[in-house]
């Protein structure tokens, strides 16, 4: 056997052993119950409204600012 072929077959074991990591690893998922999911994107919805809400308020600030400057400030 080359040495060429040594270093193949180590590959092909290689990848052998990560695949049955991967599938060792997979066993250990859980996944989440449907009220954990609908809980945590409610969770998400109304964090997103939230800051939605506040960086509209911080750019109609900073933009009324804006104007005011350029109107001001000739």
């Amino acid at each position: 056997m080359t040495s060429e072929e040594r270093g193949l077959m180590a590959k092909v074991k290689q990848l052998g052993s990560f695949f049955a990591d991967v599938r060792n690893e997979m066993r250990k998922v859980t996944f989440p119950g449907r009220k954990e999911v609908q809980a945590t994107t409610v969770v998400v919805i109304v964090t997103v409204i939230i800051f939605g809400i506040y960086f509209f308020l911080i750019d109609y600030v900073f933009n009324s600012g804006v104007q005011w400057v350029l109107r001001h400030g000739k």
